[in-house]
């Protein structure tokens, strides 16, 4: 008898740390697994789909012109029930913190199927930072029944609200995603390097930069560009290359701020292998990404991490990040460390990645293995 297992997601993050999980769940004769995409990002994720050669098994298509977060929220309740209606599952796996997976999480309460968090136990502590993901995950920890954390600091983080049981201690599965990645990228290389030989300066410190957080929409990302702006105008042997979010309050103040300066290199959303290739080509990253900051230590990039508070302290205590916030004077404080000491920058690259070793996937689909012998005790 093999099992269902409903995989919801809705963004291009979630489809990256859960798809290798999708894949070897494939391979096991006890599980019969579901991929549900609930389309939130929807053009973002159809490039991680292709790459993967991975087709949804349903797809729902919520996103809208300019939708809220409340409208997000109803229009993923209504279209999740009727999926939930129609099949019965024995488990609902959901990632992280997106409006996706907390609705998706909540709905599979109201049903009574047993519930698993993957990447639980992030937290700032802060429920304003990052927002809504904080208040999110918190949810969604308070009614899973497995609960799998990428680090012990994580699992920390549970044992502080009393959730001690099913927890397990996993890695983080985005590095399977990026151990994939790269060894096809290796295979392809003199693809990319023709891709991309009119766009990265090999003569040049390339920095890449990513942004998306909701927290940081007006004053926060003008003091990002202000900052970006003064590292280019300081530093000619330096090009940002910036692939911009399609959100349209993210684009306008990017494109106005940093549009006119020859060593800032201002692309559209990039599939998810050409981003990893840039990574790996990449001098230093500064980014708000949650999943970037996991990926940079195994590719042994040294990072700033643009936002005012992070979740994934490890790679801060580990030493291949430093907080640099959303504040132009600490952004560009922080970088002229790391441009100026080349000691403080092999530091970095040398950090040990605290997130995983690939192996993440695996270890799930053995948990859950135990999980259903459990039920015949």
């Amino acid at each position: 008898m093999k099992h269902k297992v409903a995989i919801v997601l809705g963004t291009r993050p979630e489809a990256i740390k859960l798809i290798p999980v999708y894949l070897e769940l494939h391979k096991s004769d006890d599980f019969e697994p579901i991929l549900i995409s609930t389309g939130q990002h929807e053009s973002m994720l159809k490039q991680i789909f292709e790459f993967f050669e991975v087709k949804p098994d349903i797809e729902l298509k919520v996103m809208q012109p300019n939708q809220t977060l409340s409208s997000l929220t109803s229009v993923l309740f209504e279209k999740i029930e009727i999926i939930f209606q129609k099949n019965t599952f024995k488990y609902v796996m959901v990632q992280g913190d997106t409006t996706t997976a907390f609705v998706a999480a909540l709905s599979s309460h109201y049903y009574q199927y047993k519930l698993i968090h993957v990447e639980a136990g992030l937290r700032t502590h802060d429920k304003w930072a990052p927002f809504p993901e904080e208040a999110n995950r918190k949810m969604i920890g308070s009614i899973a029944d497995i609960h799998f954390a990428a680090t012990e600091m994580a699992v920390r983080n549970l044992k502080k609200e009393n959730i001690i049981d099913n927890v397990f201690l996993v890695g983080n599965s985005v590095i399977d995603s990026l151990l994939l990645t790269m060894e096809r990228i290796v295979c392809n290389e003199k693809m990319y390097q023709k891709k991309f030989s009119n766009i990265i300066d090999s003569n040049k410190k390339v920095i890449l930069v990513t942004g998306h957080r909701r927290e940081s929409f007006g004053q926060g990302f003008e003091q990002i560009c202000f900052a970006l702006t003064k590292i280019a105008e300081q530093n000619e042997e330096i090009q940002i290359i910036y692939p911009v979010h399609l959100n349209p309050k993210i684009q306008e103040v990017i494109f106005s701020s940093l549009d006119k300066h020859e060593n800032i290199i201002l692309l559209d959303p990039l599939p998810y292998d050409e981003l990893i290739y840039i990574m790996s080509k990449s001098w230093l990253i500064m980014t708000d990404s949650g999943g970037i900051q996991e990926e940079a230590p195994t590719l042994n990039v040294p990072l700033i991490v643009m936002r005012d508070k992070t979740e994934r302290e490890e790679g801060l205590q580990s030493g291949c990040s430093v907080l640099g916030g959303t504040d132009t004077q600490i952004i560009l404080k922080e970088f002229t460390k790391i441009l100026d000491s080349e000691v403080l920058y092999q530091k970095m690259a040398d950090a040990n990645n605290p997130y995983g070793n690939g192996t993440t996937s695996k270890k799930i689909v053995e948990y859950l293995k135990f999980d259903i012998l459990k039920d015949y005790e």
